[in-house]
């Protein structure tokens, strides 16, 4: 089955990456919305240069603001993405042949990270198996904010594409920084208002785990310095969102 597909993307002062994310989907898009938090960089006109659809949205939630954002498409198959991804030439060429031979409810593909202009090949970050492309009829946003998922109802059918789709991540160390500490207070109060509990022994555990697993199991030393920098954010990320979850736990006992 041939098929017209929207591409769904949804940007707050992403003036760095937008640009190389919609000239990466122009070959396959039948259109192409950008739903933006009120940006005060140049996202806006980058956008508007594209000839693109550009709508502003009110942000409250990266699940919510995704749903919202498929309701903008034009046509029921999408492809999602963020933007500071964009497809390889290799992965391009795939979509177009599955854009003429649509036979599955939903398409993955691989994510190769780039952190501080660093290749992530290990780390538990690659293949990172993202399902970004399918039929909106079939399925429903869900996960835990910040930490979104598109998930297909029972039943439905899905593909894989061992292509890579780049992510251009952070290109500082304190960008990462930056983004858990935020991160963090997002999924601690997601996590207590699903009931969930921590206390110290979670907090070592989690982090020292996270740090083992992604560092000696998941083979983040053969990334170099910045795979030891990126297991050691990671295990602080689980520290701080363990430790903020304490906090929310004492605080309202």
């Amino acid at each position: 089955m041939q098929v017209q597909l929207s591409v769904v993307i949804i940007t707050l002062n992403e003036e760095k990456n937008i640009g190389r994310c919609l000239s990466s989907v122009l070959s396959i898009a039948d259109d192409i919305v950008v739903v933006d938090s009120f940006s005060t960089d140049k996202t806006k006109q980058i956008c508007i240069d594209k000839k693109v659809r550009f709508i502003t949205h009110k942000f409250e939630g990266h699940i919510e603001q995704k749903t919202w954002a498929l309701t903008q498409a034009k046509y029921n198959h999408v492809l999602s993405l963020d933007a500071d991804e964009s497809l390889t030439k290799e992965l391009q060429e795939e979509l177009l042949k599955i854009k003429n031979n649509w036979q599955h409810d939903g398409y993955s593909f691989n994510r190769l990270t780039n952190f501080c202009g660093k290749w992530i090949k290990h780390c538990g970050w690659y293949p990172d198996k993202k399902l970004r492309m399918w039929d909106t009829s079939k399925g429903a946003w869900g996960g835990d904010n910040p930490h979104d998922k598109f998930i297909l109802e029972k039943g439905a059918t899905t593909h894989h594409i061992n292509k890579d789709l780049l992510h251009y991540s952070f290109y500082t160390v304190d960008q990462h920084l930056k983004q858990i500490e935020y991160f963090s207070d997002i999924s601690s109060k997601a996590a207590y208002e699903k009931g969930k509990k921590s206390n110290r022994f979670k907090i070592f555990y989690k982090s020292t785990f996270k740090f083992f697993r992604d560092y000696v199991l998941k083979l983040g030393f053969l990334d170099g310095y910045y795979g030891y920098v990126v297991c050691k954010n990671s295990a602080y990320a689980k520290k701080l969102k363990y430790t903020k979850l304490q906090a929310l736990n004492n605080h309202n006992s």
